[in-house]
Formats: structure tokens, C-alpha cells, sequence
């Protein structure tokens, strides 16, 4: 059997070692051939792709991102896009696809398994939001560059006396807001699933610094306030999947907080730092093992699934099951958390 692989979306640290496990238990143990379609749903939708063996994927175990390379390409918003990509997968002779990604690269999967596709997904997303898995490979490293960032903002905060604001990415949840918050000792955490009030937090901010403590509060991109108003950043350019572009909320927050408490501070954008080089060793143990079980199922003719995370074990689920909804911080583990944070 001819396998086509492909990464979409965003890239992210354990991307590589999932496609290693796949070509190594692909060609050893069941005799396939495995394709690498180029950057995410443009590859089979041009046609682009190159062969991928296990010489290809030698040393690629602790490299971030993708050697396959990645793109928002969506083919169901161009004309005759998803029949080109089935006339090229028979033209390439491939049988089944196994697509890497996160809540739009498997939408696209969804769609294509309900057309007859042979496709089986891998989540993948440092934001941690696809239902179904417990954990997404990606996002402890990403929360692991957050909290080494916090730790090392706290005594620059505390040697000038300043807030500082550390804006994490997250879209519209806020997993790793949250979990970097904590391990890292914040003196709060601003959610998108939580809508913030800037008085509380500027309220905040002048009891810490009573206590002679500077605080370091983290914000999620999606973070909004509850009155609204013009402290909600998005650029209003969208992707092909509809999505409006996120950030800025650290820069308006700590020019907030320094107008109405008259103390310093100032914002620290983590950006793409989050998402790139190596990924930790539980980013590689979670990526290898979806590899290994995703070559499985296509083994098995068990299409249309996505492998998960469900305690320790490596499961089958519907593919609807990772994207039909977005998973969020409950009220329940906000408030949880909130002890940590007065």
C-alpha cells in the first residue's frame, strides 16, 4: 500500500517525530511505502509531494517543526479544490492519507473521510483546545518555553519595580495561559473563557505592590475584558479557514494598568517563541506513539478515526470527535486555580 502523509496548520515541536514513527513502523512492520505531501493540504492539492523513507527521516526526532513543510490551505474554499485532491491522490497512487494537524487541518479530514477519503488524523495543536484527546502533543513544550520565560521575568520585575505582562498564545483558549501561569508562579491569569475586569486587575496590581511584590500577570491572546471596548486586538485579516489574527492584548493591558495605577509596565510578547525548536521528551513520547497507532489504523482499514490520548493509553475516536467542539478552561478549573493568584 501506497500512505501519503501530510502536516498542516501551524507548526509545532513534535511534528517531526510523528512522522518518523509513522515511516519506520509504515515500511518494518507492515511493507508500505510512504509519500510526504508538501505543506499541508496544498501538497495533494497540487500535487506536491516527495518520497519519504526511513533515510528521510533519520535525525529528525528533536527538530521543531516539519520536515514536510506546512500551510492554512483550505481546499474546500476553492473551486474544485476537494476533487482535485482525490484525482491526484489516484494519480499518485496513494490508498490512504494520514493527516497531521489541528482543528482545521482535521475539519478538512472530516470532510474528506465523509467523502470516501481513507484518512486517519493525528492531533496536533499547542493551544491544547481539540476535544476528544486529553493532550495534544506541542503543548508542553509550549508551556514549558512560557514558564521558563516567567521564571526569568521575575527578577527583572522585581529589580525595577515594574508589571510586567507576558501575552501566550492560545487562540480561544486558555490552556496554556493557564498552566504556564501556575508553574510559573503568576500573580494572575487572563483567559478568553474568563472575560477579565481591568479594574479588578489594576486592584490587583497596587495590593501586590503593597506587599512589595511585583507581579507578573499572563494573558492569553483571546483574553477580552468584560466591558469589551477596544482592548479586544485582533488585526481583521482572516486565513483561509475564517480565522481573524489574535494579539496585542500585552501592549494594551500594561499601558492600562500603568495609566490608572501610575505604576511601570510593560509587555512581553512570547509570539512563535512558543512554537518552535525542540520539542520536551513528553512532546516526543506523545507524537511517536500517535505515529506508531496512526500507521496502525491505516493498517487495519480503520479510517476516519483520530488517534487520542486518554489517560495513558493511545485510543481510536471518530475524527468528528477533535473537532466538533473547541476545548476550553471550565469554570470549575479556573476557579480551582484561583488560589493561587491574590
Amino acid at each position: 500500500m501506497r500512505v501519503g502523509v501530510l502536516t498542516g496548520g501551524g507548526d509545532c515541536p513534535g511534528l517531526n517525530a510523528v512522522i518518523r514513527a509513522v515511516v519506520r513502523k509504515g515500511v518494518t512492520r507492515h511493507g508500505f511505502e510512504l509519500v510526504g505531501y508538501r505543506d499541508g493540504w496544498k501538497g495533494p492539492l497540487e500535487g506536491l509531494h516527495r518520497p519519504l523513507g526511513i533515510e528521510e527521516c533519520r535525525g529528525i526526532l528533536p527538530r521543531g517543526g516539519t520536515i514536510l513543510g506546512s500551510s492554512r490551505t483550505n481546499p474546500f474554499a476553492i473551486e474544485g479544490g476537494v476533487e482535485q485532491i482525490q484525482a491526484n491522490l489516484a494519480a499518485d497512487g496513494v490508498e490512504a492519507l494520514i493527516a497531521i494537524g489541528g482543528e482545521d487541518t482535521l475539519g478538512v479530514a472530516t470532510k474528506l473521510a465523509d467523502l470516501g477519503v481513507h484518512v486517519v488524523g493525528v492531533p496536533k495543536t499547542i493551544d491544547n483546545d481539540l476535544s476528544g484527546t486529553d493532550f495534544t502533543f506541542g503543548f508542553d513544550t509550549a508551556v514549558n518555553i512560557a514558564t521558563e520565560a516567567i521564571d526569568r521575568l521575575h527578577t527583572t520585575a522585581e529589580s525595577h519595580h515594574r508589571v510586567l505582562v507576558v501575552e501566550v498564545m492560545g487562540r480561544h483558549a486558555g490552556w496554556i495561559a493557564l498552566h504556564s501561569g501556575i508553574a510559573g508562579g503568576a500573580s494572575a491569569v487572563l483567559i478568553p473563557e474568563q472575560p477579565f475586569d481591568i479594574e479588578a486587575v489594576c486592584a490587583h496590581v497596587e495590593t501586590r505592590f503593597e506587599s512589595e511584590y511585583a507581579p507578573i500577570i499572563v494573558v492569553s491572546e483571546g483574553a477580552t475584558p468584560i466591558d469589551g471596548g477596544d482592548m479586544t486586538l485582533v488585526s481583521g485579516e482572516k486565513d483561509a479557514f475564517g480565522h481573524v489574527r489574535l494579539g496585542g492584548i500585552g501592549d494594551r493591558l500594561a499601558g492600562e494598568i500603568e495609566r490608572r495605577t501610575g505604576k511601570e509596565a510593560r509587555a512581553v510578547v512570547l509570539g512563535h517563541i512558543q512554537r518552535g525548536g525542540t520539542p520536551t521528551a513528553f512532546d516526543r513520547w506523545l507524537a511517536t506513539r500517535f505515529g506508531l497507532q496512526a500507521i496502525d489504523a491505516v493498517a487495519d482499514g480503520d479510517f476516519g478515526t483520530m488517534m487520542a490520548l486518554r489517560g495513558t493509553a493511545i485510543v481510536r475516536v471518530p475524527l468528528i470527535e477533535g473537532t466538533g467542539t473547541l476545548k476550553v478552561v471550565s469554570d470549575e478549573e479556573y476557579a480551582e486555580a484561583q488560589v493561587f493568584f491574590g
